[in-house]
């Protein structure tokens, strides 16, 4: 059994017990005319019925998600047993069991599509950040994520993105500032933009240049890490021998899984791929019960 597990999972930010409700009040209806129930499982299944199931992939993926499915399961029959074959971040073959559960079978029929839509999307999140992170290669280089999050999911997006090996950009607008070109647009200049940041305390300053000629002025207002926006290898390479070492340099704008070698082969620090929580298509996860 996997008690501690289950209780132990916690995100900063993220309060699972909340996400839960809330998704399964939105499947079921509540507060709606005539919702509030599972009017399928409720007319068809007995209510004394008792399924045992198990989760698996029909891809190979890294899974991600398990913690958080089952505990849809838990809250509505907090007896059921429940079986995490797997570990978070695991890369499995297609065809392997990840999950196994036995309970009430009206409750886990009510709370299966909320449990698998979960580790559908967060299993896809995690496998496509491990391709990006295995297209890399053995380069000094960070794969990053972004805030193309799905509102209200970017905790758990940004978490699927570290169980496939990547790492977390900022989490929001608080935690560092970005000068990007609409705010250089209005400052009037890349310095200009950088020293405002500064003057007002702020300790994280990213700096978005996309010329060669921008460098010079962040470094010199003093950035401290530069975003290379849509630089292709050899225009990276001249920016990072201009940047010399003096602060981190993230290559960041139409990164693919066919560019992604290259433009990590320059020697930049991070690459950051918005893709990874706004592209990556859901896993195929299915789950089957039998009567017991």
């Amino acid at each position: 059994m996997t008690t501690t597990l289950l209780r132990g999972f916690a995100l900063p930010g993220f309060d699972l017990d909340d996400f839960v409700t809330r998704t399964l009040a939105e499947d079921l209806g509540q507060g709606l005319p005539g919702g509030g129930h599972d009017v399928t499982s409720e007319s068809v299944i007995p209510a004394e019925a008792r399924f045992a199931g198990v989760m698996d992939s029909r891809d190979a993926v890294s899974v991600c998600g398990l913690p958080i499915a089952a505990a849809f399961f838990r809250a509505l029959d907090p007896t059921v047993k429940i079986d995490l074959i797997v570990s978070e971040g695991a890369q499995v073959a297609a065809g392997t069991a990840l999950m196994r559960i036995e309970g009430s079978a009206r409750a886990l029929l009510t709370a299966e599509r909320s449990a698998l839509n979960t580790v559908q999307h967060l299993t896809g999140i995690a496998t496509l950040t491990r391709t990006y992170v295995d297209a890399m290669g053995d380069t000094r280089a960070r794969l990053l994520d972004t805030r193309k999050t799905i509102p209200g999911l970017r905790v758990l997006e940004k978490y699927a993105v570290r169980t496939g090996g990547g790492h977390n950009h900022r989490m929001g607008l608080w935690d560092a500032a970005m000068i990007k070109d609409n705010h250089v647009a209005v400052a009037g200049g890349v310095a200009e933009a950088v020293r405002r940041a500064l003057g007002a305390g702020v300790r994280d300053v990213i700096c978005e240049v996309d010329r060669i000629d921008q460098i010079a002025p962040a470094l010199a207002a003093g950035a401290t890490r530069l975003l290379l926006d849509n630089m292709a290898p050899p225009m990276l390479r001249e920016a990072l021998a201009l940047v010399a070492g003096r602060v981190p340099c993230e290559a960041s704008g139409g990164v693919r899984l066919d560019t992604i070698a290259a433009i990590a082969a320059t020697g930049v620090d991070f690459i950051s791929v918005g893709r990874l929580t706004q592209s990556a298509p859901a896993a195929d996860i299915g789950l089957d019960f039998t009567p017991l």
